[in-house]
């Protein structure tokens, strides 16, 4: 595959928030102060995390279409084009403004221009994936001169204590002794934050350019859907073994059934993540010629530093042992950006200076919403 990422832009919102800071952002749910947070903080490792969201007015101060077009402006910036050269504009988020219209057509407004072909990458994390390969095959093919593929999140909006108040308020109502945010929607608080990756792909490397580029080998992805349940949810509740969405709902139940609320079975997601990623990546390497004294670097998008040692454990299970100080996060310092987070690892890579020509890059993305994970080989040309 003749693709190379030529550049590579992240642009996260606002001056970082820490851990003490993020009831001050986010609000206190229900005026209280959060029994999970401490629990959680300690096991995800991170520090400091970026929201769309004014500290001191509370007010939003983008929306995830203007935090993904600051993006591709500062990847064009960077490279010397026009936003009107893009070619193809392939988005991937887990979090649009909306279902209607697409996500990436909400983008393309907010850049303006003359028409352009978009695909919009709809799922969880792995969705900037599928928007990369879609891309990639678009340039190998000669369908587009360049692309420009980003992964963005917005989740500030739906971390807020507010938006959960309608929920907390039925079980006032029904009466439940015990009437905290449900654990499902609550340790997600202290995970999920916003900003934006991108990066330009081109069928040829660019000359003189003061970075490092790479060369992409391949872009692989499974779903293990077949096999196992709905783990993560938005605008659906998990009932048992079943995801009803809020379409199958009266409208008087979506607020205060918490339809609107991100929820994860975390035990589920500790049963199943660590198993699940180590056979898909045993099923995809089955296909390539790749071992494990190859891979130079290991850049794992992980929600919590609690699963880092889960990654070694598997990684040594399927017999593909990749040392530790290979391993490449920026987990504390940016947080989870969801499929924002692969594009802003492999630019803090770049620019660290440490990814030397030859050196080989594999990229793990595993996705807990229905288990699917996603694989990238690329080399540092």
């Amino acid at each position: 595959m003749n693709v190379y990422v030529t550049h590579l832009a992240t642009f996260l919102p606002n001056a970082p928030v820490s851990n003490d800071d993020i009831e001050k952002v986010l609000g206190r749910v229900n005026d209280q102060p959060s029994m999970a947070r401490a629990r959680v903080l300690r096991n995800n490792g991170i520090k400091q995390r970026h929201y769309a969201i004014d500290p001191e007015t509370g007010k939003a101060t983008h929306d995830n279409a203007q935090l993904t077009a600051e993006v591709v402006r500062a990847l064009a910036s960077q490279a010397g084009l026009s936003v009107h050269d893009l070619g193809l504009l392939a988005v991937g988020t887990a979090s649009p403004d909306q279902l209607i219209p697409a996500h990436g057509s909400m983008v393309h407004g907010e850049l303006g221009g003359p028409p352009l072909e978009v695909f919009t990458s709809a799922g969880a994390c792995c969705a900037s994936m599928g928007a990369l390969k879609f891309a990639a095959m678009a340039v190998a093919s000669g369908h587009s001169r360049r692309a420009v593929v980003t992964g963005s999140e917005l989740m500030s909006p739906l971390m807020r204590a507010s938006h959960f108040g309608p929920e907390l308020a039925s079980r006032l109502q029904a009466l439940e002794a015990d009437p905290h945010l449900a654990f499902e929607h609550e340790f997600l608080r202290w995970m999920l934050s916003d900003g934006a990756g991108a990066c330009l792909l081109e069928p040829t490397p660019r000359e003189n350019s003061p970075l490092p580029q790479l060369k992409i080998e391949w872009v692989e992805s499974l779903s293990f859907a077949g096999e196992l349940q709905t783990c993560m949810v938005h605008l659906a509740r998990l009932q048992g073994e079943r995801a009803v969405g809020w379409k199958q709902v009266e409208p008087a139940e979506w607020l205060k059934g918490g339809f609107f609320n991100v929820g994860q079975d975390a035990r589920q997601l500790a049963r199943h993540i660590g198993p699940f990623m180590g056979d898909a990546l045993q099923k995809v390497l089955s296909t390539k010629a790749l071992e494990a004294d190859q891979v130079d670097w290991l850049l794992p998008h992980i929600s919590s530093n609690f699963f880092r040692g889960e990654i070694s454990r598997q990684l040594q299970r399927i017999g593909f042992p990749v040392p530790d100080e290979r391993v490449f996060t920026n987990l504390a310092t940016v947080g989870n950006v969801g499929t924002a987070s692969v594009f802003m690892m492999l630019d803090e890579l770049i620019r660290s200076g440490r990814a030397q020509r030859g050196q080989k890059i594999l990229c793990v993305i595993p996705e807990s919403a229905r288990f699917a994970a996603a694989f990238s080989l690329l080399t540092v040309c």
